[in-house]
């Protein structure tokens, strides 16, 4: 499995994580911890702030770069969701906001004096119908005042900015339910006790994951992100990338499970012979390899596209339903591989098993993918 993309970025990536082996991740783990150290070491490292200009203190280096990084991160058996957010959520500034803003918060997110963590999208009851959602934020002289809920808010307990999408005027009559929404940079620094309320949601993995309570919250007119009204086309317009940056993640958890799965198979005998000599395990793990190589594939298609500035939302959805689906069944032929050893703690097969499960439902479900194909690309009637 050579790597032909920043090798340099891999192996420094692979060096650094080395310092976060699974001892790490599983302390953590049974604390429901945020890993600070790892966040604090990718950061201070540059990592973080790949696709920053280097006008604003980062490297300015194109979307594959980081996936590059994340890729790495997971393959060595880390965990990128404590910080992958900051790779995309920072595109809605740099390609909307405005120059002052750009100025004033750029330099420190690539410093790590900041930290742009939180999303704040999904609501209990639209879930992924974002146009649905019921978050207000309605103008009171120089401040927005926000009202209404986010589930699902991931690092919001550790992160100092937050995108926040909200309707910052009524649909118009016979308008789209798209318009009027606005994003808004909000400083949770100074909102925490003021009108912003964060709740941790335990999950079955270490996600870091809250449920975000605004109650007449004042926000700086200041801080809208772009036009007022528009937010919804921004918030797309970086959704292509995410989805990406997740497939590169899935690629990396894919290849973690089938390195691991093929060292045990190898060392593990049983009946006087290593297990790996038995079809039965060969095969499952061969074919995973397959599916994640033609995931990898269509990854690197995805990235190629969005560098040229072309919108490859089909590759895009296709990277990260492909790879996610590549990663669900790596665990799976690893776990199986393992047998009893799978589900015990020591080995991280547990840990990573449960951590790659996410990426079936977020940030986008599979269903959801897949109607997207049928309706943009066959041209199927629309299911919903």
């Amino acid at each position: 499995m050579t790597e032909t993309t920043y090798p340099e970025i891999r192996e420094a990536v692979q060096k650094l994580c080395a310092r976060f082996p699974g001892e790490y991740w599983r302390a953590l783990d049974r604390e429901m911890a945020y890993p600070t150290a790892f966040v604090t070491a990718l950061t201070e490292a540059g990592y973080l702030s790949v696709l920053i200009p280097e006008e604003y203190g980062g490297s300015g280096l194109p979307l594959s770069a980081a996936a590059a990084v994340l890729e790495e991160i997971q393959r060595a058996g880390c965990n990128g969701g404590a910080c992958h957010a900051q790779m995309y959520t920072m595109g809605t500034v740099l390609r909307h906001g405005s120059e002052a803003q750009k100025r004033r918060y750029l330099p420190e997110i690539a410093s790590g004096a900041l930290r742009l963590q939180a999303f704040g999208v999904t609501e209990p009851t639209s879930g992924t119908d974002t146009s649905a959602l019921k978050t207000t934020a309605r103008r009171d002289g120089d401040h927005y005042v926000v009202n209404g809920q986010k589930i699902w808010t991931s690092r919001a307990e550790h992160s100092d900015l937050m995108l926040l999408l909200a309707r910052t005027s009524p649909v118009p009559e016979g308008g789209k339910r798209t318009e009027g929404l606005s994003v808004l940079l909000v400083d949770m620094r100074e909102a925490l006790g003021r009108g912003l309320t964060i709740r941790p949601i335990r999950t079955m993995m270490n996600h870091a994951t809250t449920e975000v309570f605004f109650d007449d919250l004042r926000v700086p007119t200041g801080n809208l992100i772009g036009e007022e009204g528009r937010g919804f086309r921004y918030i797309l317009s970086g959704m292509n990338a995410e989805r990406i940056l997740i497939a590169a993640e899935c690629v990396g958890d894919a290849k973690w499970f089938i390195d691991k799965a093929t060292a045990y198979a190898k060392d593990r005998r049983v009946f006087g012979r290593p297990i790996g000599q038995n079809q039965g395990i060969q095969f499952p793990v061969a074919t995973a390899y397959a599916h994640m190589r033609a995931a990898e594939l269509m990854v690197r298609e995805a990235l190629r596209l969005y560098e040229a500035g072309t919108n490859p939302g089909p590759e895009a959805n296709m990277a990260k339903m492909l790879a996610a689906d590549a990663s669900f069944e790596a665990a799976n032929a690893c776990i199986q591989t393992h047998g009893g050893f799978g589900f015990a703690e020591e080995y991280d097969v547990e840990r990573k098993f449960r951590e790659t499960r996410l990426y079936q439902v977020a940030p986008i479900s599979t269903n959801l993918i897949l109607s997207y194909l049928a309706e943009h690309v066959l041209g199927l009637p629309r299911s919903y």
